[in-house]
């Protein structure tokens, strides 16, 4: 069984930078896609990037040109690097990876089988 562990939430003002981590431990394999969903309060959960195992990457169109996917498979982390940042960012991050099957529509909630716990991020005006 895969665990998912994110880390490096927190409050930032608006412009600022933030950097998420996300771990995966356990029976990792092969994981395909390892993305980034985010839900703010009183929203659906939303896709935010996404990237293959060879480092192929995909953006929200919200986030595209501010954030960066990147993935570190020797040491089975992904990452989630956060600039410009504005107070609409501000939500739960959660970190997921599809570990049983590979699913090409990257961007959806239920082609994705292991979920982190999630970590805020908070962004002032």
């Amino acid at each position: 069984q895969v665990q998912l562990v994110e880390s490096g939430g927190g409050w930032v003002q608006a412009g600022g930078s933030q950097r998420l981590s996300c771990a995966a431990s356990g029976r990792t394999g092969n994981k395909y896609f390892m993305g980034w969903f985010r839900q703010a309060p009183g929203k659906e959960c939303e896709f935010v990037a996404a990237v293959t195992r060879l480092g192929t990457t995909y953006y929200a169109d919200s986030v595209k040109g501010r954030f960066t996917i990147s993935r570190d498979n020797a040491a089975n982390k992904v990452y989630l690097q956060m600039n410009s940042l504005k107070p609409a960012d501000t939500a739960v991050y959660c970190c997921a990876a599809q570990v049983k099957n590979y699913y090409s529509d990257y961007d959806r909630t239920a082609k994705y089988d292991t979920w982190g716990q999630g970590t805020q991020v908070t962004v002032s005006s």
